[in-house]
Formats: structure tokens, sequence, C-alpha cells
């Protein structure tokens, strides 16, 4: 359920994170009842922030860190 995953984005080193949306499928809020599109992950950024209490830029560029090791690329 939401409260276990939740649960789970807060406890998760933040060198481990990665961020998506559900596209699209399951546009997040405030985009409900819309289709959803990655432009959306901004949203997903901003709640998972919030439920950590982490700023937001931040947080991107600790995901964007993640991605690119995760991938083995070099960063832009």
């Amino acid at each position: 359920n939401a409260g276990d995953l939740q649960a789970t984005a807060k406890w998760l080193p933040q060198d481990r994170l990665l961020i998506e949306t559900d596209s699209p499928f399951l546009a997040p809020v405030p985009h409900r009842g819309k289709t959803g599109e990655p432009a959306f992950v901004a949203d997903t950024l901003a709640f998972l922030a919030a439920l950590r209490g982490e700023d937001k830029e931040a947080l991107a560029a600790a995901t964007s860190a993640n991605f690119y090791t995760l991938f083995n690329k070099a960063a832009p």
C-alpha cells in the first residue's frame, strides 16, 4: 500500500534512490485524470523531497547522479 511505499522511500539512503513516473497510466497529483507524461517527474520529486524533509534541488542532483552511476554513464 501507499503507506508502506512511503515508509520505504523515507528509509532508503539518498545514494540508492531513483525517481520515475508511472507514465502514461497514473499521473501524479495535481495531474490526476490526465495522461501521465515524463515531465510530471518534477511532481514526484517534489513529493519525495517533502516526504523525506529534503531540499528538492539537492534530491534532484542526487537522483540524477544515481542514474548516471547505475547506467555507467558520464554526467553531462
